[in-house]
């Protein structure tokens, strides 16, 4: 595992797909901070909870079931088009386009992806604020996974088979570790993105994976600077 990318094992690539929150807008920009509030205040209705009960069972659902709609789904058999649309009413201003970010995105070679556990209006959203969504292929989203977040297994397969994605060609950036496991034994490089200065604040304690460090080829604080070093070697 190293913190530097050595661009000569991505000259094979041909696949690139990324994370979408807290990979492809840094994690300081908060954004994700608004639809886990969002989440919880959704929790406390529906269960007419307190705040911190319902954060306690939220974050619960989310270790059990991969993601709070998938808990809430099959514990409460949820609308998942309601959840949806309630967790990302969120305000997208706070995010400051990427140019750089959107530059080594488009001279990638190749196709390139996003691949998220939220709904595709919020990618689209997302990836529009910074200013990059022009230059992705497609959007895979928790609607085209059948609801089945990762890191379930069948959503890579079902990922992988729908656009034809081959591993051994493919790279997967990720901000969670244990979401690289399935992608590593399906021969995918990986890459997880850390916060900014690797800043152990940010990240709490249900997001880390000590346990999926071997999953785990690349370490980067800096997507575009990681992305511009491999462009400029394979271009």
């Amino acid at each position: 595992m190293t913190t530097t990318p050595d661009p000569a094992r991505f000259a094979h690539v041909t696949d690139w797909v990324f994370d979408l929150d807290n990979t492809l807008y840094p994690h300081h920009s908060n954004l994700f901070a608004q639809i886990d509030v969002k989440m919880t205040a959704y929790v406390g209705e529906l269960l007419t909870l307190s705040r911190d009960e319902a954060r306690k069972l939220q974050k619960e659902l989310y270790l059990e079931y991969g993601t709070t709609l998938n808990g809430l789904m099959k514990r409460h058999g949820i609308d998942p088009d309601d959840f949806l649309e309630k967790v990302h009413d969120i305000d997208y201003s706070r995010l400051v386009p990427d140019p750089v970010l959107g530059a080594a995105i488009r001279q990638l070679p190749g196709r390139k992806f996003i691949f998220t556990n939220g709904d595709r209006r919020h990618a689209e959203r997302t990836a529009r604020q910074l200013g990059i969504l022009e230059h992705f292929d497609a959007i895979f989203d928790i609607v085209a996974a059948g609801l089945n977040p990762k890191p379930e297994r069948q959503t890579y397969e079902r990922f992988a088979e729908l656009h034809s994605v081959t591993g051994h060609n493919a790279v997967m950036f990720e901000d969670l570790a244990r979401n690289l496991a399935v992608p590593k034994t399906l021969g995918m490089t990986t890459v997880l993105v850390v916060p900014r200065n690797f800043e152990p604040t940010f990240s709490e304690i249900w997001e880390r994976d000590p346990a999926n460090e071997d999953d785990v080829d690349f370490v980067t604080d800096d997507l575009a600077g990681f992305l511009t070093a491999i462009v400029d070697f394979v271009a």
